[in-house]
């Protein structure tokens, strides 16, 4: 099995909010990418991949990020043998290519055939998570159906559904369908998925497939956007341009039409994407962290 750990963003709201912050206690952190930020005794990332390697879920880890922290991640690297830098190449936000495409390209070029282990980069997990007892439960699975993949599952309150990706489950906890960001009576389900997954090896073909649909969607979207430009033009309106985001779940979305895909439940997740969410995971590893030594195994 392999792990890509998704490192590609620029931390835009957290380099923000770090700029605005009126006390300095925080201005060391400026400039480091949000994976490498110190989260308790070590980097965020290092976490995960002290957990990967002691437990041997996997023999690699590819973590895809950009050229502007490549250096970076580089030196951070120096101290695990089994973790592959990958370079996407870019050095803004603006030019980023996306989760999806960031994982499409760490597979081309590390010509991957094996399962595929996801995990967001800004993303850490309450102690009840093990990566054993996940593995395991990805087992069961794939002696169900060969071509499951297993992604994890939290309950969120009711006023974050329109935050979150929302599973909707049938009563062997496999996923029906995914809706993105509903609105409070657009579902009953309170099952949020974190950018954690495990995909099948059948599954990882898949994604030239994605790509390509979404290219094609993409470039008949830009053909109605041109229109709809020279009728603003004509009429004098004006509008904000809209930016594609290309998040990791809207493959998973994809995906759930055509492949099983399975949940393994979990309490809760840190996602660290500004300055209060990183505070708060920081003094959960400071304070309140029981187990250390095991954590995320």
């Amino acid at each position: 099995m392999k792990a890509v750990i998704l490192a590609a963003g620029y931390g835009t709201r957290l380099q923000r909010d770090i700029e605005n912050d009126t006390t300095g206690n925080f201005k060391h952190l400026g400039g480091i990418a949000k994976p490498l930020l110190p989260v308790g005794p070590c980097a965020l990332i290092s976490h995960w991949v002290q957990a990967l390697t002691k437990t041997g879920c996997v023999d690699t880890v590819y973590v895809v990020t950009n050229d502007l922290y490549f250096e970076a991640f580089q030196q951070w690297a120096q101290e695990f043998p089994n973790v592959k830098i990958i370079n996407d190449g870019t050095r803004r936000n603006e030019d980023r290519h996306g989760a999806v495409a960031c994982l499409q390209l760490t597979v081309k070029l590390c010509a991957m055939d094996d399962h595929l282990l996801v995990i967001g980069g800004d993303t850490l997990f309450k102690e009840d998570f093990s990566l054993r007892t996940f593995t395991e439960r990805f087992s069961e699975v794939q002696n169900k159906e060969k071509e499951s993949n297993l992604v994890l599952s939290y309950q969120c309150k009711d006023e974050e559904t329109s935050k979150y990706g929302i599973l909707e489950l049938d009563e062997n906890l496999k996923v029906q369908r995914m809706k993105e960001k509903p609105l409070l009576h657009e579902t009953s389900s309170r099952n949020a998925c974190p950018c954690f997954y495990l995909f099948s090896k059948t599954s990882i073909p898949l994604l030239d497939t994605f790509l390509s649909e979404k290219k094609v969607q993409l470039i008949y979207i830009y053909e109605i956007m041109l229109v709809l430009f020279f009728l603003m033009q004509l009429f004098s309106i004006q509008n904000a341009p809209i930016e594609e985001r290309d998040a990791p779940g809207t493959f998973l979305s994809w995906l759930i039409l055509r492949r099983p895909v399975y949940v393994h439940r979990i309490s809760g997740r840190f996602d660290v994407g500004n300055l209060g969410s990183y505070v708060e995971c920081d003094k959960y590893f400071k304070d309140q962290l029981l187990n250390p030594t095991v954590y995320l195994m």
